[in-house]
């Protein structure tokens, strides 16, 4: 019984889709290895950020006790 034959979408290659193939069912497995880099969410950049937690504070208390007019 063959596999079925797939394109993949990032290079273009044919490729066969075995069970138990790592990664992605629609890339070749030179394409669906792990990346290189994780990208950084931008709440994880201001984690330690002493002014950012300050103002991120502040906003929240103007937005919750702004008195109504």
């Amino acid at each position: 019984m063959a596999f079925p034959i797939r394109k993949c979408v990032v290079c273009g290659e044919e490729f066969e889709l075995k069970p138990g193939k790592p990664g992605f069912a629609n890339r070749c497995p030179a394409c669906s290895g792990p990346e290189d880099e994780a990208p950084v969410a931008p709440s994880e950049a201001f984690r330690n950020d002493k002014e950012a937690n300050e103002a991120r504070r502040r906003a929240m208390r103007d937005l919750l006790y702004r008195k109504e007019s």
